[in-house]
């Protein structure tokens, strides 16, 4: 009879290993190594039998390989989830029989955009499995998040952490959509140790992405992050799903911005965006009108920068203050940006340009409580702060996009017609870009002015003279 074994596995690469070792061969993180025993196979409960069976999954099932030319590509069946960023985010909507993990920071709106989308999805079965939350405290947000949430007899809700008994309901009902609050909370028979574990998530995950591509059901699992702002359970989670998302965005701002980390049915460069009120979320359909404000008029360290992040073109607004050091030492402090690109930027305009700012404070905003990556926003992040340093604002109707080398140089982003066209769009008169990114493009196409430049100098004196 076969006995149970230990490994170890680190829980943030899943690497697996016989002896513990204090750092991981793979990742080369330490004191990630977790023990977990795993299971001697022993007969499956009845319950699970059943449900794999009816999901097809027997053993009797056998594949042999095919040649390449013999496999039939066919487009793979969406459920249109009547929500245009989630549908955007997802590839062009929900894929039968996949399984699907949302995860972001606990009370940052994951449960609030699940239970918002299967509420408005009438014409689908849609069982939601909570094991957080009693079924009043759902029904009490479902009446705050829709008006007509009595009127949903195709949303049954099951308060249940057992996949055993959650599998005797789905077979059952028989549900088109399947969603798990959360997967954390979610423990299976065979494996004795306390849910959320790495050994029953990984048991439970596995399970259920069985039953999903047997089955034929969508799965939505909902998942926590950890303080290092991974999912909890993290790769080990991630290789076994086809997609996961991620919700994001600061607690304190209205803005929440839902990405695509991994995506077996679609691009992972796509993003969605909300704003979160009081009766739920609103899709913004066009981010730049709300991340700009319209009061910035003779305002000097603030600057407007054409950005991209995942496919989609957006305007922010770059705030800077420049102020001198109180306490000898200068300060450098960036919310929603790279602390340290910015010492990086403000070396390039000590050297290459002849500003002192070593003396100087300096703090810096990306308004709308955004963390923009794209690099696209040096040259705005330097108008500013030179902008707040002098006292000189910048015209309200010039807009910018270049990356800043280390020698001063202006380099060419990428994607530059879809942000000068979303530039023009918002009426922006006249936008600073790479020289480089002028060969190709007619200006003559444009309504809006495209200034190139080629060095920081030449930036400098078209803004302030």
């Amino acid at each position: 009879m076969a006995k149970d074994r230990i490994v170890y596995v680190c829980d943030y690469c899943g690497q697996e290993s016989v002896k513990w070792v204090g750092k991981c061969p793979a990742c080369g993180r330490w004191n990630t190594m977790k023990e977990i025993t795993v299971k001697a196979e022993k007969p499956a409960t009845s319950a699970t039998r059943a449900a794999l069976k009816a999901a097809g999954q027997g053993l009797e099932h056998h594949s042999r390989p095919l040649p390449v030319g013999e496999i039939e590509a066919e487009t793979e069946p969406r459920m249109d989830m009547h929500d245009a960023e989630l549908n955007r985010v997802l590839g062009g909507g929900l894929v039968h029989g996949s399984l699907v993990l949302l995860g972001g920071e606990p009370g940052i709106g994951k449960s609030t955009l699940v239970l918002q989308t299967v509420l408005g999805l009438p014409e689908r079965r849609v069982l939601y499995v909570s094991g957080e939350e009693s079924a009043r405290q759902i029904k009490l947000r479902a009446e705050r998040l829709s008006k007509h949430s009595g009127d949903a007899p195709s949303l049954y809700v099951l308060c249940e952490t057992s996949l055993e008994e959650i599998y005797k309901h789905i077979e059952e009902m028989q549900p088109d959509l399947v969603v798990i609050d959360s997967i954390q909370t979610i423990q299976t028979e065979g494996v004795e140790s306390s849910p959320g574990s790495l050994a029953q998530i990984r048991e439970c995950a596995a399970s259920l992405l069985r039953y999903a591509k047997g089955g034929g059901v969508s799965i939505l699992l909902i998942g926590h992050i950890n303080k290092e702002g991974s999912l909890a359970g993290p790769k080990v989670l991630e290789h076994i799903v086809d997609t996961v998302l991620q919700f994001e965005g600061d607690q304190h701002y209205m803005y929440r911005i839902l990405r695509s980390i991994k995506n077996r049915f679609g691009s992972t460069s796509e993003l969605g965006i909300y704003e979160m009120r009081h009766e739920g979320l609103r899709q913004v359909s066009n981010p730049s009108e709300l991340l700009l404000t319209d009061n910035r008029e003779g305002l000097s360290g603030v600057s407007i920068a054409c950005a991209i992040e995942g496919v989609r073109p957006f305007l922010i607004e770059t705030q800077a203050l420049v102020s001198t050091a109180a306490y000898g030492t200068a300060q450098r402090s960036t919310t929603g940006f790279d602390g340290r690109r910015l010492n990086m930027l403000l070396a390039v305009l000590e050297k290459r340009v002849g500003f002192k700012l070593a003396q100087k404070d300096v703090f810096l905003n990306i308004a709308g409580g955004l963390r923009v990556t794209d690099p696209a926003i040096d040259l705005s992040v330097i108008a500013a702060v030179l902008s707040s340093n002098g006292d000189m604002p910048i015209d309200s109707d010039v807009c910018m996009a270049g990356e800043v080398g280390l020698s001063g140089e202006i380099r060419p982003v990428a994607r530059i017609e879809q942000r000068i066209a979303e530039a023009q769009k918002l009426g922006f008169r006249r936008m600073l870009i790479p020289a480089h990114n002028l060969k190709g493009i007619n200006p003559h196409q444009y309504s809006i002015q495209l200034v190139p430049v080629r060095r920081v100098v030449e930036a400098v004196r078209e803004l302030f003279g």
